[in-house]
């Protein structure tokens, strides 16, 4: 093929490439990274065997994604090692967004793809989120198509551990608001009454470390250090579900992911890590 065929085709299949990487990987940079080395790959192959190439950049990106992933520094399997995933910040109500959203990863569920072995996640994220069938992923993680369907179903009973949003996103700007209103009056019933009883928080400082809280009062406790004067709420969506990001003094603070489930709220999620802030924003992607 032309090279400049082959470069319109690519960045065809850009958008969706970014998201398997993402999904797989939890980092934006490093998402880019692999689509950017997927590209190369392409450009050095022999094009014209290449029959499904949707098919075969998607294959391809996996693999680098899975490299990446078995290149990392070990993590503790079943267990939140402090490090969050890169939030995903839109504008709400942004029609432009719509197509991302509709399939967009919450916070909360990347934090637990993020403990599982890199095959696990590989196999639950191309076959559940992406569909492709368990004999390709299978040549992917040189298994048995049979030995694939097992990766993503350990993966699978993992997830579940992984509250479901509620997938009306005004029902979860409501809770997040009444969160709010609580906690800037100091109304401990009221914040209590929009947690749920094993609600999980998590907050990502950075150098200076992470904080996990769990149980409603617990969390409650700790609300007041979210709404005081000098920190200003700015409504987004975080990987599709409500949000904000806090100020103070004109710079982004923090982001807070919210997960509402059954009208409450059963896990917060911070990024806190003022060396990951700096492209904060309702355009950050």
């Amino acid at each position: 093929m032309p090279e400049d065929f082959l470069a319109d085709q690519f960045e065809e299949n850009r958008a969706h490439l970014t998201r398997v990487a993402y999904r797989m990987l939890g980092s934006t940079a490093e998402a880019d990274d692999a689509v950017q080395e997927a590209w190369l790959r392409l450009s050095r192959s022999e094009s014209s065997e290449i029959d499904n190439l949707p098919g075969w950049l998607t294959t391809v990106t996996a693999r680098i994604c899975l490299n990446m992933l078995r290149s990392r520094a070990t993590r503790r399997e079943d267990e939140w090692d402090g490090h969050l995933p890169d939030p995903i910040i839109t504008r709400e109500g942004d029609p432009s967004d719509e197509a991302e959203l509709a399939d967009s990863v919450g916070l909360a569920l990347l934090v637990v793809l993020e403990v599982l072995p890199p095959a696990e996640r590989l196999a639950f994220v191309l076959h559940d989120l992406f569909a492709v069938p368990f004999d390709e992923i299978a040549e992917i993680v040189d298994r048995s198509p049979e030995a694939a369907r097992q990766l993503a179903s350990r993966a699978r009973r993992r997830v579940r551990s992984a509250q479901v949003p509620d997938p009306d996103v005004a029902t979860q700007r409501r809770v997040v608001d009444a969160f709010f209103r609580a906690a800037r009056g100091g109304d401990m019933a009221a914040l209590v009454s929009v947690l749920d009883p094993n609600v999980i928080l998590r907050s990502d400082h950075g150098a200076e470390g992470s904080v996990e809280i769990r149980g409603a009062e617990e969390v409650a406790a700790n609300a007041a250090l979210f709404a005081t004067p000098d920190r200003i709420e700015h409504p987004v969506l975080v990987n599709g579900q409500a949000g904000v990001i806090i100020e103070m003094n004109g710079e982004p603070f923090s982001v807070m992911a919210f997960t509402v489930t059954d009208g409450i709220i059963a896990a917060i999620d911070i990024l806190a890590d003022p060396a990951r802030l700096g492209g904060a924003g309702p355009d950050s992607r």
